[in-house]
């Protein structure tokens, strides 16, 4: 006060210093009216309520996500274990066309008859395959590939283009949607 009364006149001090001494007594004068009680107090009671309501509804979303959890988690099951219904449904006619190959093999004597039959099952069988994403993984003069083929032996090239490359599939692979189910098992010539 002292600082601020260096550069101000003697009136404006003593207008300060009354002022200051107004604001002080006013608010200690003040006493909460009655009606400015009556409204806090209804103002709690609706914040309250609304707390309350807050609450019930915060339980009721954790609920719902529990119950979402282990209906999730049931249907996660149910889809392992019923997964490859679909796949072994579509399998079903081929397994009936063996049996009536198995049975057309006992009663006939004509030999090429049971021999296209066969061809057609196998066919079948193929395009069933295909159908669910499998296929064959290519090994007639291919190049020699870690990440689709397995070498069993090394055989010595007998011409030099052969050299890096499959000179037989001993057993074939399969990839089901790009992804290696079973490696091509193949010579390589060196």
């Amino acid at each position: 006060m002292k600082e601020k009364a260096k550069g101000m006149s003697e009136k404006e001090v003593e207008e300060e210093k009354t002022s200051a001494e107004n604001v002080t007594e006013s608010s200690v004068d003040e006493t909460p009216s009655e009606e400015t009680t009556d409204t806090l107090a209804a103002e709690n009671e609706q914040l309250k309520a609304q707390l309350e309501q807050a609450k019930k509804d915060y339980l009721l979303a954790r609920a719902d996500l529990e119950n979402f959890r282990k209906r999730t988690l049931k249907e996660k099951a149910d889809l392992i274990l019923n997964g490859g219904e679909t796949c072994l449904k579509d399998i079903l006619p081929v397994i009936d066309d063996f049996e009536r190959g198995l049975q057309a093999i006992g009663e006939s004597t004509d030999v090429e008859a049971v021999k296209d039959g066969i061809e057609l099952i196998y066919s079948k069988f193929k395009a069933y395959l295909n159908r669910h994403g499998v296929q064959e993984i290519p090994t007639q003069d291919a190049d020699f590939d870690t990440e689709y083929h397995e070498a069993v032996t090394m055989f010595p090239a007998s011409v030099p283009e052969q050299k890096g490359k499959v000179i037989e599939c001993v057993q074939k692979g399969y990839t089901l949607n790009d992804k290696v189910i079973r490696f091509a098992k193949v010579v390589v010539g060196e």
